[in-house]
Formats: structure tokens, C-alpha cells, sequence
């Protein structure tokens, strides 16, 4: 089994003709991604989220396309996919993705703590996400 860096993902999902590294690079990481054992970290997941939203300006929905595909493939063991799954489902319901993942992966702890009222905590709280997201002090 091999792992793959976040890189290798991109250049997979992503056709960018303006840069000439970047179309070099595409066909090689078509053949990583066809490697009979690929497994992808959960924070590669989290860093393509990041790489595809501010660099190449993908929506919500292009993302869960991607990461619908990625799960498809038989060849690819996504580490806890199951977790990257829910966080999409939040994340295509308005929450930033990694605090949906954060979230998930606090789904046995009783309360997740954060200063981010806004963002995190009043959208966890509209779509009714476990655990309780809370403010320090709250409690």
C-alpha cells in the first residue's frame, strides 16, 4: 500500500493547462491513483478541501463530487472514511468542512469547545450535529 500526499489529489481532480508543472505532473498522478493499494490520511482529506476551495475556487459541491469519487475507488482506503462522509454531508449543508470534520471526529466526547460563535457553533447548532458545540464557560 502507498499513501498520497494532498499534491497528488489535486493534480488527479484538477486540470490547470496554465501551469506547465501541473500538466506534467497530471499523468503521473493518474498512475499513483490507479496503484492497486492507495490510502489517503485523513488530513490529506482535510488539506485537499483547503487546496481546492482557495486555489482553484472548487464550491461545496464540487468537493463532495470529488470526494464522492474518491470513495468510489476500489483501489483507495480512505482513513475513516465513514467520518470524512459525515463531514461532507455538514459541509454541503453550510459548515465549514474542518469543523464539520473536527466535529465528527469528537462525536464520542461530550461537548466540542470552541470561541467560534459564528461559524461553528451556530451552524452545528442549526443542523442539530453531536456533540454540543459549546462556548469556554458555557457549561
Amino acid at each position: 500500500m502507498i499513501a498520497v500526499d494532498t499534491n497528488v489529489l489535486a493534480r488527479f481532480y484538477v486540470d490547470d493547462p496554465a501551469d506547465p508543472e501541473a500538466a506534467r505532473q497530471r499523468p503521473a498522478a493518474k498512475r499513483v491513483l490507479t496503484a492497486p493499494s492507495v490510502f489517503v490520511p485523513m488530513s490529506v482529506v482535510l488539506e485537499l478541501e483547503r487546496v481546492l476551495r482557495a486555489l482553484y475556487r472548487f464550491s461545496p459541491s464540487d468537493f463532495g463530487r470529488v470526494l464522492e469519487h474518491l470513495f468510489g475507488l476500489a483501489n483507495v482506503t480512505v482513513e475513516n472514511w465513514t467520518l470524512a462522509a459525515q463531514a461532507l454531508e455538514a459541509h454541503l449543508q453550510g459548515m465549514d468542512f474542518a469543523d464539520a470534520l473536527h466535529l465528527a471526529c469528537s462525536a464520542h466526547c461530550s461537548a466540542f469547545v470552541t470561541f467560534d460563535r459564528r461559524r461553528f457553533a451556530s451552524k452545528a447548532a442549526r443542523l442539530g450535529l453531536q456533540p454540543e458545540v459549546v462556548l469556554p464557560g458555557q457549561r
